[in-house]
């Protein structure tokens, strides 16, 4: 009889806390997301998954010595992870269309905007009874509004560990809904005139302009903000590989089978900080908020950038490629390309809108350089 009970006491039936079940349920949505919708399957099915496994009682996965935690601590805490992350990204990165019209990276510029003023968010809502933020932690929540998952993990896991599942869900989760998110923000501070404006087709980009780029990034990098330079430094690494055109295996590595094993260990760690205790918060419904806000500012403050560029510029800008300047490359490019066919289908803005969207991946890594030279 004792070794009956001893049995049913070591089950997952009779230890189950609702909140353990709810984090599931969030897993299950997340996966559903992924799978039936389509939102960013590559991270959404590890961190879902991830978030099942780390509930469920009695397994120890997500605490110290367990797997996931291994992965946590392995990838996340070193910030070893974020930054492999950013080396596969740099490989996939084509810095052609922001060579050919450098303009746009001052959209890419505008669009982190949406970072500083959800910084001062976070800290009013301190103000709110049952939401409590450091300046550290309203920092890293801020750095949401930059689209840019391996960003706000990396600045996360250096100022706000404990938010950082929330965090990740959070930034991962709007990147996804971007084609959702951004087109009534785009068509509510733009004319339909502006819309249609077509802009003239960029110049062709030579191989030294493309090897060149990524070594003055860095060093710019280097002079001006060298808090930046772990997650720039990879990028350019990245980039480089790619256009010198002598590396193509190791550029075809980091581009695929190394970004792609990363990703589910990133996943599967970031999954690991949804255990009930961590996630089910006051804090999160105030991240999860100031996520949204931060998103819907920088896509404002990209395309209001763009209007503004027109009034002193000669060659037109449509404004819908501001929007793109929030990262979450490529798809926010795309989404500006499908706004400007709507309004003329022989609008093609895809190219245009890789300028910003690339330099917004360098504006946030230089945003979470600098709110680690702030507060870090």
């Amino acid at each position: 009889m004792e070794a009956l009970q001893t049995l049913i006491a070591s089950t997952g039936l009779v230890n189950f806390t609702p909140g353990q079940i709810v984090m599931m349920l969030v897993g299950v949505v997340l996966l559903y997301l992924a799978i039936a919708r389509g939102f960013e399957p590559l991270l959404l099915v590890p961190i879902g998954f991830g978030a099942i496994l780390t509930n469920i009682p009695l397994a120890g996965m997500g605490e110290p010595g367990g797997i996931l935690y291994l992965f946590y601590e392995m990838g996340i805490t070193s910030g070893l992870f974020p930054l492999l992350i950013f080396l596969g990204v740099g490989a996939m990165t084509d810095f052609g269309a922001l060579i050919a019209n450098p303009r746009t990276m001052f959209l890419g510029a505008a669009a982190q905007f949406g970072i500083f003023a959800t910084l001062f968010g976070a800290i009013a809502l301190n103000w709110v009874p049952g939401l409590s933020f450091t300046l550290k932690e309203a920092s890293a929540i801020a750095i949401i509004g930059g689209a840019d998952g391996p960003t706000a993990i990396f600045l996360a896991s250096r100022l706000a560990p404990d938010l950082l599942g929330a965090i990740a869900v959070a930034a991962y989760s709007y990147m996804a809904l971007v084609p959702l998110i951004q087109p009534p923000i785009m068509r509510a501070l733009t004319t339909e005139a502006e819309r249609k404006i077509q802009m003239t087709q960029l110049r062709v980009v030579s191989k030294r302009e493309k090897i060149v780029f990524p070594l003055l990034l860095l060093l710019l990098t280097i002079l001006l903000l060298p808090t930046a330079a772990p997650l720039i430094g990879m990028f350019c690494l990245g980039n480089l590989m790619k256009e010198c055109g002598v590396v193509d295996r190791l550029s075809k590595t980091a581009q695929n089978e190394l970004i792609n094993i990363v990703t589910i260990f990133l996943g599967l760690a970031v999954g690991s900080r949804l255990s009930a205790d961590k996630f089910l918060t006051t804090q999160t419904l105030g991240i999860l908020l100031l996520g949204m806000v931060a998103f819907a500012i920088g896509t404002a403050a990209g395309v209001l950038m763009a209007k503004l560029m027109n009034k002193v510029s000669k060659q037109p800008i449509n404004p819908l490629i501001g929007s793109a300047g929030v990262s979450a490359v490529p798809m926010a490019a795309r989404v500006s390309n499908k706004l400007g066919l709507e309004a003329d289908p022989h609008n093609f803005l895809l190219m245009h809108a890789m300028g910003p969207n690339v330099a917004g991946v360098i504006g946030s890594a230089v945003a979470a350089g600098i709110l680690l030279a702030l507060v870090g």
